[in-house]
């Protein structure tokens, strides 16, 4: 089927069709497998896991130095700022980075994996097995998590970009009037790149962002060695006393403090790249020392030259090394801005396989890695976001006070969702789940409520972007859930069918039919169809299901299941994980191996599309059914999206009414 091919949740597990990508050829059923393989770690030595951690995973927080610690002295220099002020709000960062991201993220959620996956859906769909069944606020914390992850890449590229290229003002005093060109074309020619993948510019991403953390370390040390007083900022107590004598600006402080863990989430998210132990050799050994060594640095820097408060990252460098230092910095951030886009088309992905999204043509730009992909529509909706951003904030600086919410929000949900799990899965009893996190989740409400002061500045944009795709999201799975049990209703048993055509005096040709269906137990619309206009059954006919698993890959022994029913006919489930692009042309090479026998030549797919309209309702829900039936005219060609061979594709219409 078709239009309700993405037909969400069913029971214990989903299935629905999913897409895929590129030209589609009847070689592909000599393939043996769906498509390219995770990656395996276990192959790839750990110092260049390592690195392309450092590249990867750490590209945006790594980029933070540049404007974490200017827009917390924001908040303070009224009058300038003394040496408490200082200390308290290196302290702030320094604890902060290890409450939330060491123990949050490296200590714990790092080992709460999917089958070696992390991010938000996939804690989800751990929470989802642990229950057992299907949770509608479970499910709405993992929509509300995919969406603010979205307000969240469109800021990220562009405040990071901003922040790097606004060092051409220093080196170039009179080049302030082209920071925003030179920031567009950046970012243009980076979306404009995307389509050809990431695989080449991703080999120096690491190296790159090696020498960037290095760099921050060395600027820092320097300072510090200038001025070793603000290492007294390990003790927290210079924290508390900042939050205790600036009560008044306390919420707005923390607010700018968070700028330092925003891409803490890509540590989790990105796990199944690299794996937990590269991650956490490298925050520990590299990253986690670097950023502390510069935001300290940069704290001695105005202690000892209060004139460098409006930019102290830049003028910790040496003037003869300013240009070196801006163009790094650039690099970095294009880097950090790489890693985010990347980060969408996965999280894009996984939503479609969940049922959340309608289907997006994808397309693999490495025909060796499975996380090299790349969505049309994702990557312009989001490069017109970009640029838009840009262009109507101008400066990093008024772009700090849109950044946040999307950020505090998705780590609150995760780490609601991590307590569920622990306590679901019975890793830890309730009181003790809430006692543990009950500190981590105390602060990033508090960092939300301090960014939620920033809504009229612009933190309305995050919030606005994750609303409306919570809408889209949330119309297309209630949509897909109602035609599920249309057709639940109404459907014709399979073997009660299948039996029944043993002694039919419709006329048998020769080959295979297969005709795709989400509901294995049913006979699909387009076989009934084809025997009511064509009056004609194949000598072989096969029902194809596509399930998608919760699992991020499925094994080799999952992947296809084979059942002979009566007469001519057979049923076939194919699985797939939510972080995998089913392809079905090649995954048939699977099903032969099964032990089904057919002629490629002679083999055709039937494909039943379904158009759904409108004909009841009324208010809200009148406008969900509309909205649905919006999304799926903007759904993704089936044919590509299952690749199946375009020649051998037979699609019968089937107008279906909420």
């Amino acid at each position: 089927m078709t239009q309700t091919e993405t037909l969400g949740l069913n029971g214990a597990r989903t299935r629905h069709f999913v897409p895929d990508d590129d030209e589609l050829d009847i070689a592909d059923y000599l393939r043996d497998e769906a498509e390219p393989p995770p990656p395996d770690l276990k192959r790839q030595g750990m110092i260049a896991l390592i690195v392309g951690a450092v590249g990867v995973v750490y590209g945006d927080i790594g980029t933070s130095p540049l404007y974490a610690f200017r827009e917390t002295l924001h908040h303070m220099s009224g009058d300038g700022v003394d040496r408490a002020e200082v200390l308290g709000l290196l302290s702030l960062l320094i604890w902060t980075l290890v409450l939330i991201v060491t123990v949050k993220y490296v200590l714990v959620l790092l080992r709460a994996d999917n089958r070696g996956e992390g991010g938000v859906l996939a804690l989800y769909t751990l929470v989802r097995l642990a229950i057992g069944r299907r949770s509608i606020p479970i499910l709405a914390l993992a929509v509300g998590g995919a969406a603010l992850f979205a307000g969240d890449a469109a800021i990220t590229p562009a405040i990071s970009v901003l922040s790097a290229v606004e060092g051409l003002a220093l080196v170039w005093p009179g080049a302030q009037d082209m920071v925003l060109p030179v920031a567009a074309v950046i970012l243009t020619a980076l979306f404009a790149l995307q389509s050809r993948g990431t695989g080449q510019m991703a080999v120096a991403f690491g190296p790159i962002t090696l020498v960037w953390f290095l760099m921050l370390a060395g600027l820092g040390l320097m300072q510090v060695a200038a001025a070793p007083e603000v290492l007294a900022a390990f003790n927290p107590v210079w924290a508390f006393r900042l939050i205790d004598t600036h009560i008044g600006i306390a919420f707005l402080v923390m607010g700018s403090v968070f700028l330092a863990v925003t891409g803490a989430e890509a540590l989790y998210a990105d796990l199944g790249h690299f794996g937990r132990r590269p991650i956490v050799i490298a925050w520990v050994a590299l990253v986690f020392p670097a950023l502390v060594l510069n935001y300290l640095g940069q704290g001695a820097l105005v202690l000892s030259q209060p004139e460098t408060l409006a930019d102290p990252f830049f003028h910790m460098a040496p003037d003869r090394f300013l240009p070196v230092l801006v163009v790094i910095a650039t690099l970095a951030t294009v880097i950090a801005s790489q890693a985010v886009i990347s980060g969408a088309f996965s999280m894009a992905r996984a939503a479609i396989q969940l049922g959340l999204l309608p289907r997006m043509r994808i397309r693999h730009t490495a025909h060796d890695q499975s996380g090299q992909i790349y969505i049309g529509a994702v990557n312009w909706m989001l490069m017109a976001g970009v640029l838009w951003l840009v262009l109507a904030f101008q400066s990093s600086g008024a772009l700090a006070s849109a950044y946040g919410i999307a950020v505090t929000g998705t780590m609150l949900i995760t780490s609601a969702l991590a307590v569920l799990y622990v306590i679901r899965s019975g890793r830890l009893g309730m009181p003790v789940a809430l006692l543990l996190a009950a500190p981590i989740v105390a602060l990033e409400l508090v960092f939300l409520a301090s960014n939620l002061l920033k809504i009229a500045d612009g933190g309305y944009i995050p919030a606005a972007i994750a609303a409306v795709l919570m809408v889209i999201m949330a119309a297309w799975w209630t949509g897909t859930q109602t035609l599920l049990a249309k057709a639940h209703r109404e459907r014709i048993d399979v073997t009660g069918f299948a039996r029944s055509m043993q002694d039919s005096s419709a006329h048998v040709v020769p080959g295979t039919a297969i005709f795709l269906t989400p509901d294995p137990d049913a006979v699909p619309s387009a076989l009934l169809h084809n025997l009511k206009h064509n009056r004609v059954l194949h000598e072989q006919t096969v029902l194809l299901t596509v399930e998608t698993l919760r699992v991020p890959f499925a094994r080799a022994e999952e992947r296809v299941s084979l059942e002979r029913l009566p007469g001519r006919f057979a049923r076939v489930t194919l699985r797939f994980g939510f972080m995998e692009t089913p392809n079905v042309s090649r995954a048939m090479a699977s099903v032969r191996r099964a032990g089904l026998k057919f002629d490629v030549m002679a083999t055709s797919f039937f494909l039943g599309r379904r158009h759904p309209v409108v004909t009841r309702g009324k208010g809200g829900l009148r406008l969900a059914e509309r909205l649905y039936v919006l999304l799926s005219r903007f759904s993704a060609d089936p044919t590509a999206y299952y690749h199946l061979p375009r020649n051998r594709v037979v699609e019968l219409g089937e107008r279906v009414t909420f």
